[in-house]
């Protein structure tokens, strides 16, 4: 069994290659801009923080965006990367700039996945989520040419008010798209998306349960993205199927096989990821932070080396220490596995420690032990 240690090197790297995108989401994290930035990281420099992610243990390297496609070097960047040993995926937005060739260069390149955005199972709901229309119907046709190219698809859908009643149709589109993991993020009150596009936290623990009976009937891999409490769910769920007993008994056993899963082709962890956890983000212009939700600035790649930012930031630092944590998120038999969404603790509360404020779970520490009964 592989171990990683993610005070020394992150599993995932995120570099927003820009903010330039032709798409208007309304939950658009980046609140991206039609047009690049001038102090966008150059080529060299990108070039240099490749190699210097390389160093880290060699992470997961995803190009984002914006549109990653709307800088014309995204594919030398791409091949640099790639010959250094790195595996690269990248999350373009649904654009007139994906055409069959652009996926051709890809497949060239080596990229090892393509990640499309589908937050509705139809134009109507997907088309208004993404602010433009006519992106529904650009997906699908980039999505017959990466089957054609035998690229493998990722699906992202940002679950909110606006799609929660869809998502068995979603399941059964990505299903159909022969797509090999669906990763379903939950949405975050920052930068376009609202307080009011989240769905509740019964809800939140609805659609888990839900992932969770529908993981194991699909042949696509299922992840979750600031769903940390999902890692909970799985574990409960898993500890109830093998015996009578506490869940917790079964804690190694469902996160080691069937949580996270290992290091593989689907770019699955050995065990869960977290803001600045496992995770790190850089901005167009070289700003790191703990994830692209929690906008805490910890440095910048132009002043510092990325594996400096990483590992010994006070803010990078704390993220990693789950007894730092507050509230009932402190106290939780869960919470070196969980630990809860920072970056929505953050947005909602102000404070990136402080309780997921969507879990409805109460930890046993904090429950009533009426008469001695089993509180488990």
């Amino acid at each position: 069994m592989l171990t990683m240690d993610y005070n020394q090197n992150p599993f995932i790297v995120i570099w927003e290659l820009t903010r330039a995108c032709q798409l208007n989401c309304l939950h658009c994290r980046a609140e991206a801009q039609y047009t690049r930035d001038p102090r966008e990281l150059t080529h060299e420099e990108g070039k240099k923080l490749i190699d210097e992610i390389r160093a880290m243990g060699n992470p997961m390297l995803v190009f984002s965006g914006g549109d990653p496609l709307m800088r014309e070097d995204v594919y030398d960047l791409a091949d640099y990367a790639i010959k250094k040993g790195v595996r690269v995926s990248m999350t373009p937005s649904a654009t007139p700039n994906v055409t069959r060739e652009a996926i051709q260069r890809a497949k060239e390149v080596g990229l090892s996945r393509w990640a499309f955005s589908l937050d509705g199972p139809n134009p109507v709901i997907h088309d208004q989520f993404r602010g433009t229309s006519g992106s529904f119907d650009l997906t699908m046709q980039a999505i017959e040419y990466l089957n054609e190219c035998q690229i493998p698809i990722q699906i992202n859908t940002t679950v909110s008010r606006y799609n929660l009643e869809h998502l068995d149709k979603m399941a059964e589109l990505v299903e159909k798209l022969n797509c090999v993991l669906w990763s379903v993020f939950f949405l975050v009150p920052t930068g376009r998306g609202k307080d009011s596009d989240m769905i509740s936290p019964v809800e939140h623990e609805k659609v888990f349960l839900w992932l969770y009976n529908l993981s194991k009937r699909v042949s696509f891999d299922i992840k979750t993205t600031a769903a940390q409490h999902y890692r909970r769910v799985v574990i409960q769920q898993k500890g109830r199927e093998q015996s009578n007993s506490s869940p917790l008994i079964h804690y190694k056993d469902a996160l080691m096989k069937g949580m996270t899963g290992q290091i593989d082709g689907l770019g699955r962890a050995p065990k869960g990821v977290n803001d600045g956890n496992g995770f790190v983000f850089i901005s167009h212009i070289g700003d790191v932070y703990p994830s692209g939700l929690l906008p805490i600035k910890a440095g910048n790649v132009r002043e510092e080396r990325l594996a400096s930012i990483y590992r010994d930031s006070p803010v990078f630092k704390a993220l990693r220490d789950p007894d730092q944590f507050k509230g009932k998120c402190g106290v939780c038999e869960y919470r070196q596995v969980c630990g809860g969404s920072r970056s929505r603790a953050y947005a909602v509360t102000g404070d990136y420690l402080e309780s997921e404020p969507f879990c409805v779970y109460i930890p046993q520490s904090l429950r009533k032990n009426n008469g001695g009964e089993k509180t488990g």
